[in-house]
């Protein structure tokens, strides 16, 4: 008897993290519904690259959701703020950075569920992850756990007792290594990805903001190569 798969909804930023929940929620047998969002950003070439994983890991419909986040401010990503360059590990979790964009996450998170309601989706992917990040408040497990309680409280589905929505963020407890091993071995093609905050306009990587030094060390730990291209910062893909 031919069975129809469960439809989630999926976000996808175009980075390593998104890209390998996609994989994830494939490989779990769900009719993935991509969720990528024009918000203003200025490495915009991360779009481009959303575009392209959807083409490559294949997904039931990919909505691209316009909204400015600009008009708040506040973020190196929104604003005429310098990215933070060269940090250590150390320095990166001292403090939430300049590139944190104020509640990018529950804002993402409640587009999502209205596109979930919508498709009558139970489930919903997102690429968060508490170890190897920035210090960002809304990639904890207690911010995903509250957002879930919120998700069942707000949806006419929810309170109608039809559904009970759930916010899966596999990447969790996982770190960058161990999240680039999983998606290898799912197929991810990780040249398609774009993680870096400060890209140049044709794509190439900065290699020396917060992002671009946490995924390299995935890649090193891994003992492969980063497929991505690097401008002439002096980092190498290697």
């Amino acid at each position: 008897m031919k069975t129809t798969a469960k439809p989630a909804v999926v976000l996808l930023s175009g980075g390593l993290d998104s890209a390998t929940v996609l994989a994830i929620a494939k490989s779990e047998g769900y009719a993935c519904y991509a969720m990528s969002f024009d918000y203003g950003q200025r490495h915009r070439w991360e779009l481009e690259c959303a575009g392209r994983i959807v083409a490559s890991l294949g997904a039931a419909g990919h909505h691209m959701a316009r909204i400015d986040l600009r008009a708040f401010g506040r973020s190196a990503l929104t604003a005429d703020i310098e990215v933070p360059k060269s940090r250590t590990l150390d320095e990166m979790s001292r403090e939430i950075p300049i590139t944190y964009v104020p509640a990018r996450n529950t804002i993402f998170l409640a587009f999502a569920l209205a596109w979930a309601e919508v498709l009558n989706a139970n489930d919903i992917f997102i690429g968060v992850n508490a170890i190897d990040y920035s210090g960002y408040p809304d990639c904890r497990p207690e911010f995903i756990k509250a957002f879930e309680h919120l998700a069942n409280l707000a949806t006419q589905a929810g309170v109608e007792g039809r559904t009970h929505v759930q916010i899966h963020a596999p990447l969790l407890p996982m770190s960058k290594g161990q999240i680039i091993r999983r998606g290898l071995q799912l197929g991810v093609d990780y040249s398609l990805t774009s993680s870096c905050y400060d890209p140049s306009l044709t794509g190439e990587a900065c290699g020396e903001c917060d992002s671009c030094l946490l995924r390299t060390k995935g890649f090193a730990e891994n003992g492969v190569p980063d497929p991505i291209r690097y401008g002439c910062s002096g980092m190498t893909s290697g």
